[in-house]
């Protein structure tokens, strides 16, 4: 086999590998001359692949295929060259390049079954399990026995089988399987893009960001071209609510790939979001709170997946909700927007404040100890402590319940209130009731003597307002007698007396003033 050309120059023989041989211009070569020849480029070759294969051992996969490709170059029909080339390639990850030289390998020599081998290990690591498959397969006729090829075939089934599982969990949405799939394929196909981008789309749709950007990240980093990748990189951005830096990713996408669907459907919804979410905000800004309501509410119809933008479009419309008086409507979103969003301080102050509208006390101070756990500011330290001294307030009595007038009652509307109530729950007036009625009614009567004893006088009443426990004071408010109150409210003994009128039948009564 002639490995070389030769060349006549300058009456010198010029060999490929840049020797030169003394012979005469018009001398023709002589057989033996060609065999000699042969012999020694072929000598050189094998120096050039022991050399490699030294390099190779020492993993110094750089240096090993630096030789190799010497060794190819002076004999480039040699079957295990390519071969070796490919090992080294393999071992840089340079699997495309690896591929190519194996399928050389295998031309030159179709029993060659390493060239084989490394061909279906390159389209596995490619992701391409078919192709690995045949190639195994061929060994396997070659050597039905040879256990790397049973076990690299069944790795390549297993690859398949993962490959078909996670097309189908994609379609039913279930992409935490799918990245569990993916990441089965992978340790198989290291180098498959496919799955990888699969797999970092699926993790941008779990709303795993971080993980989803470094993989997209490392295939640019490859092939800055990618599609696909500039596709993923936009996705995480939009699901972060960065809508105008993910239009220009998608728009890159399309440029790349202009058939890209996904690219095309993610950079229309980005738009439409964001434009309707600015004309909620507008008409929330001019006051016009129904249609910013509306607004909202179709912008929450555009894109189910996007968790960040819309937890933001459920805080927005708790917002305008509650402008409405619709208060449970907007605890409602609140709680959409923290479910989605479970880091959305907003969203928990939006619902505390809900809360306590509503004087639900304790779901209010629930929120507001999660927004200072997370944000230790002065801010919320006063609104969790605004919130623990209403919920310390409710758990007491509430005088100005028991006496029937809001908390900012007057004087006059206190002393007004307490004559209706106590003539409400004498004793007296219930004495013909059951004795079930007439304890009540005296339990009452009690609870309103106590009332206007605390509202009547400014320094308790100062006191209870601002949520102090009067006993702390040294005030036992178990010590008093509401009949001496009313007595004395009343003008004193004989003052005041109920009759009963026996014409108007059991239970009905006249007062009569001294």
């Amino acid at each position: 086999m002639v490995c070389l050309k030769i060349s006549m120059v300058a009456g010198n023989i010029r060999l490929s590998h840049g020797k030169m041989a003394a012979v005469d211009s018009e001398v023709p070569m002589e057989p033996e001359t060609h065999i000699m020849i042969e012999e020694e480029i072929e000598r050189e070759a094998e120096g050039f692949k022991e050399q490699g294969n030294a390099f190779y051992i020492k993993k110094d996969y750089s240096e090993a295929f630096n030789y190799y490709t010497k060794a190819i170059d002076a004999c480039p029909k040699n079957a295990s060259y390519y071969g070796n080339r490919a090992a080294t390639l393999m071992m840089l990850s340079r699997y495309r390049e690896a591929l190519e030289d194996s399928q050389q390998a295998v031309r030159l020599d179709d029993c060659f079954m390493k060239g084989h081998l490394r061909e279906g290990k390159c389209h596995l690591s490619l992701g391409n399990a078919v192709a690995a498959r045949r190639c195994f397969q061929k060994v396997l006729e070659l050597e039905p026995d040879n256990r790397q090829a049973q076990q690299e075939h069944k790795n390549a089934n297993t690859v398949l089988e993962y490959e078909k599982m996670a097309e189908c969990d994609f379609e039913k949405r279930d992409f935490r399987k799918v990245v569990y799939c993916m990441d089965r394929a992978l340790e198989f196909a290291s180098a498959c893009q496919r799955f990888k981008i699969m797999k970092a789309e699926c993790l941008a749709l779990l709303g795993r960001y971080p993980e989803a950007q470094s993989v997209a990240s490392d295939i640019l980093r490859i092939d800055s071209t990618n599609g696909d990748a500039l596709y993923v990189r936009g996705l995480c951005l939009y699901y972060e609510d960065c809508i105008d830096k993910a239009v220009q990713f998608f728009m890159q996408a399309l440029r790349m790939a202009p058939d890209h669907l996904k690219a095309r459907l993610a950079c229309r919804n980005a738009k439409a979001l964001k434009a309707k979410k600015e004309e909620g905000n507008t008409a929330f800004k001019d006051g016009n709170y129904e249609a910013a309501y509306d607004l909202y509410s179709e912008a929450l119809m555009i894109d189910p997946n996007n968790i960040k933008t819309n937890a933001k479009l459920y805080c927005n419309r708790a917002t305008v909700g509650s402008k409405l008086k619709k208060i449970e409507q907007a605890m409602e979103d609140c709680t959409r927007a923290i479910k989605l969003d479970e880091t959305y301080i907003k969203a928990y102050l939006r619902r505390a404040q809900c809360y306590m509208d509503t004087e639900m006390y304790e779901e209010a101070v629930r929120d507001y100890e999660k927004v200072y756990q997370t944000e230790k500011t002065k801010e919320h330290k006063q609104l969790l402590k605004n919130a623990q001294l209403e919920l310390k307030k409710s758990k007491r009595k509430d005088y100005y319940k028991v006496l029937g007038v809001g908390k900012n009652a007057t004087e006059d509307e206190i002393k007004k209130a307490y004559r209706k109530r106590a003539l409400m729950h004498h004793p007296d007036r219930h004495s013909a009731a059951t004795p079930e009625v007439q304890k009540e009614e005296e339990k009452k009567f009690k609870e309103v003597g106590e009332a206007f004893t605390v509202l009547s006088d400014p320094k308790k009443k100062s006191r209870y307002d601002s949520g102090h426990d009067l006993e702390d004071d040294g005030i036992n408010m178990g010590d008093f007698d509401a009949n001496n109150i009313f007595k004395a409210f009343f003008g004193g003994p004989g003052g005041f007396s109920f009759e009963s009128n026996s014409s108007s039948g059991p239970g009905n009564f006249f007062f009569q003033f001294g």
